[in-house]
């Protein structure tokens, strides 16, 4: 890297005094702000009486009080300097060797970014382009041409602490030391003499704990459910899981690939001396005063170990049925069932599809004084004020059959089972609901109908599930539309097909979609929603139940009931502008018919 040590004899700061009297002019020329407004915050400056504390810039006065849009400034400034304005900073994407080649000292002090270099030519976005001075000086010290881009100074002032981390100095001594050949093997050696025990202080200091933790850090504040860390024949991949979609992020070197596994399996407490079995651990972090769960699984392939951590976080899970994305009349009529005094209530879907979250829900829902709930989950996902929640422990004998059994002993009014797996879990749960329990669990089944069949298939007599289901729910998570940068949007024809949606209620739905911008990443998408199938057993489907009625015809009689299809309620939430047409069609491929 350049010898950035004399950076200091730039003689101008990004937005100096100066720079903010021609901002003014600008803006007034422009019409951006008015008159009155400049001479009100003149006065307030020329009023500032305090000798401790600094007077307030005048830039700053008129964008808090006068409501001066700093990009549209921003605009005009690269259409007078004839200069490109710089790309959104919220959703571009810069390379660790195209941020290497300035400090993050640097970058702070004159408020720049580099975001892009092609050949010579690195991409400057840059708040003040009156301050030449330090674009010179880079370029000096960099031996490269500078292309400046204008943005504001907020805007970079964000994107230099989302890149380059809030601590100045950690990532600049990351970067220098990872570049040294041999840092990686010193590293393996640390962690793998550490053991299981604590970490040393030496270890802390190490250039790749860092990179751990930053690797976690930026996971979860890009709002992350997953990082997957996969070893390949010629480099180290590293995913995020992001609303469901997994996003490569940036790698770090292959041979930092041992040295980064051994330190995640020391923070997961798993042995790091095995390596040829499958590991489970966990990892507890404090982030911002927030308790985050870390549930670590290491798996060996072909090339290296995978490891895959799922992140919880207690206090970001939204319970409640609503807050999931259920309409009204699907939330009535869950809340009823829930409130029944017996039977059982399966939520059914793939995994990762939101099944233990609308259960966590139903539960907080009826959770009262006057009421004892006991759950048995594998494991123990969240935990729940007022709940008493049984882990499983298969090593210990403690499975779910064996722990529903004593549960029952405890005189519960609610159960939950986290899955029924086995024909001897699926009997007690049964044998429980028709004792004065209710039963809440879920199945791993395509559709709602189908969790009948699947019971039947594993052995649970037909007359038992006639006579103790009450209704099964099946869900899918679909992507949210961003609030923040929602356009209305004019669907295809060939959308509109793939739906069945027809002119009048076309004409009448509220089709939206997002643009990207810095809330959601680029995306057009931030956060998910369910999508839900509802299937209510009521005395005719009992008897076909009860006559061993394949699921097809159990699908018949409850669409002939009014039983909405996952897809029908997708298009439901498409047309109230909260998905997509595509993210509905994607996620119900199945249920097209």
């Amino acid at each position: 890297m350049s010898d950035f040590s004399s950076a200091g004899s730039v003689s101008s700061v990004a937005l100096t005094p100066g720079a903010d009297e021609f901002i003014v002019q600008l803006a007034l020329e422009r019409t951006l702000v008015a008159p009155a407004a400049v001479e009100r915050a003149r006065r307030q400056i020329a009023e500032h009486a305090d000798l401790v504390t600094p007077a307030p810039r005048l830039l700053a006065l008129l964008v808090a009080d006068a409501g001066l849009d700093l990009r549209r400034v921003a605009e005009f400034l690269a259409a007078d300097f004839g200069l490109p304005l710089a790309p959104d900073l919220g959703v571009v994407r810069v390379s660790g060797e195209v941020l290497g080649l300035v400090p993050r000292e640097f970058a702070a002090r004159y408020k720049i970014l580099p975001f892009a270099q092609e050949g010579r030519v690195l991409k400057l976005a840059i708040s003040d382009p009156i301050d030449t001075e330090a674009v010179d000086n880079l370029g000096h010290m960099l031996k490269l041409t500078i292309e400046p881009h204008v943005a504001t100074a907020d805007d970079i002032a964000a994107a230099i602490d989302r890149f380059y981390g809030k601590d100045a100095g950690s990532l600049d001594q990351l970067l220098s030391n990872l570049s040294a050949p041999g840092n990686g093997d010193s590293a393996v050696a640390s962690t793998e003499a550490s053991g299981l025990g604590n970490v040393s202080d030496t270890d802390a200091d190490a250039p790749v704990v860092k990179l751990v933790h930053s690797i976690i850090l930026e996971a979860i504040q890009r709002r992350a459910s997953d990082i997957h860390m996969e070893p390949l024949e010629k480099r180290f991949r590293v995913r995020y899981r992001i609303d469901g979609v997994l996003l490569e992020v940036e790698n770090p070197p292959k041979r930092l690939q041992l040295s980064i596994v051994s330190r995640l399996k020391i923070m997961a407490n798993i042995s790091i001396a095995e390596k040829r079995i499958p590991q489970d651990g966990r990892i507890q972090i404090m982030v911002n005063g927030r308790q985050l769960d870390l549930r670590v699984s290491s798996l060996p392939t072909a090339h290296g170990e995978s490891i895959v951590m799922r992140i919880l976080d207690k206090e970001g899970l939204q319970l409640g049925l609503p807050q999931l994305g259920f309409f009204s009349d699907d939330q009535k009529e869950m809340e009823r069932l829930i409130a029944m005094p017996d039977g059982i209530v399966l939520v059914t879907g793939p995994t990762g599809s939101g099944k233990t979250t609308t259960l966590y829900s139903c539960l907080h829902h009826i959770n009262k004084p006057d009421r004892k709930i006991i759950t048995v989950e594998d494991p123990v996902e969240y935990q729940l004020n007022g709940i008493n929640q049984v882990p499983v422990r298969a090593d210990v004998g403690m499975t779910f059959a064996s722990a529903l059994r004593s549960m029952l002993r405890q005189a519960p009014n609610i159960v939950m089972i986290g899955e029924i797996r086995d024909l001897e879990t699926a009997e007690i749960a049964i044998n429980a609901s028709l004792t004065g329990h209710m039963v809440f669990s879920t199945l791993h089944t395509n559709d709602a109908p189908s969790a009948v069949t699947r019971l039947i298939d594993i052995g649970v007599k037909p007359f038992l599930v006639s006579t103790s289901l009450r209704a099964v729910l099946a869900q899918r998570l679909v992507r949210k539309i961003c609030p923040k940068c929602t356009q209305p949007y004019q669907p295809t024809a060939a959308e509109l097909r793939s739906l069945n949606i027809s002119p009048a209620m076309a004409s009448a739905a509220n089709f939206a979609k997002g643009t990207g911008c810095a809330n959601c990443n680029g995306t057009g998408f931030r956060g998910r929603l369910v999508i839900v199938e509802l299937f209510l057993i009521n005395e005719d489907v009992q008897r076909l139940i009860y006559e061993n009625t394949g699921s097809a015809r159990l699908r018949d009689k409850a669409r002939s009931f009014g039983m909405r299809t996952m897809r029908e309620d997708g298009l439901r939430k498409v047309t109230a502008g909260l998905t997509t047409i595509d993210e509905v069609v994607s996620i119900t491929v199945g249920d097209a018919s």
